[in-house]
């Protein structure tokens, strides 16, 4: 691995870290950084993708007792033994099937700027109206949630599909929708990313064999325990904020990041 491979990987691992699980979306990151960076085609998709699993593991670190209770036999009770991995189930489903048929098409024509700053800026609307139109808040915490939440947070996962969208704010923006509160729609955003991401990048990975070498594990490695390291930190930053922001400012980034992405496509100094 040279100095520039080196270099890129840390850049990248360190952008997925901080995007995966906050609402701005970290593949509409990732895209206009691998350009920036020179680093694009299929094999960069899949570091891109497989990097994604360092920020999971972070996520299962911090949520290890969460995920011990989910491993309980019982029937437990919302995000807890049988009932918990139920609902990860009718959350996963909806974004997985739709992921399997449309998803080659997805990476072909839409992981391009533009389609990332036309995400970043309608999902920024979209977190704007979620605000706007947050019922009571009835569910404080994961075992009050039910299969019906689940449902929606599932539903509003497959918009995470176009690339800016962000599966954290479609998720949270779902869950937030059927009063749950911010922060409990953010760790069941979390929880739920695990499965899916998962899923994903291991799929990804195996479909991608025959592009990648023993010399490119090197580049994958950093980029993973880069993400990893990023990612601990980010998650356990974004829940502090949580507990006195809204996801206002959030939006108006992603408003803010859109117009400047689009401006720069328009000047030339990004391909669109």
């Amino acid at each position: 691995m040279d100095l520039r491979d080196f270099v890129t990987a840390v850049v990248l691992g360190i952008v997925e870290g901080l995007t995966e699980f906050i609402p701005v979306s970290s593949t509409g990151h990732l895209i206009v950084a691998g350009q920036l960076l020179g680093f694009e085609g299929e094999k960069a998709a899949t570091f891109q993708i497989f990097i994604q699993l360092g920020a999971i593991l972070a996520v299962a670190i911090l949520y290890r007792e969460r995920l011990r209770r989910l491993l309980d036999v019982g029937p437990g009770e919302g995000v807890s033994g049988r009932s918990g991995w139920a609902l990860l189930a009718i959350t996963s489903l909806p974004a997985l099937v739709l992921g399997a048929l449309l998803g080659g098409a997805i990476t072909d024509r839409f992981f391009n700027p533009t389609v990332v700053a036309v995400g970043w800026g309608l999902g920024g609307v979209g977190l704007l109206l979620v605000e706007r139109l947050l019922p009571r808040t009835t569910k404080t915490d994961l075992e009050a949630l039910r299969a019906p939440d689940a449902l929606a947070v599932g539903l509003a996962q497959c918009l995470a599909l176009w690339p800016g969208v962000s599966r954290a704010a479609a998720t949270m923006g779902g869950a937030m929708l059927r009063g749950v509160d911010r922060r409990v729609a953010a760790e069941y955003s979390f929880l739920a990313a695990m499965p899916i991401l998962a899923a994903a990048s291991l799929f990804d990975l195996y479909d991608s064999r025959d592009l990648l070498s023993g010399a490119d594990v090197p580049m994958f490695a950093v980029g993973f325990v880069v993400s990893f390291l990023t990612a601990l930190v980010a998650v356990r930053f974004f829940l502090r904020l949580l507990g006195t922001l809204t996801l206002r400012p959030f939006a108006w980034y992603r408003i803010g990041a859109a117009a400047i992405l689009l401006a720069a496509i328009a000047a030339g100094w990004i391909d669109g």
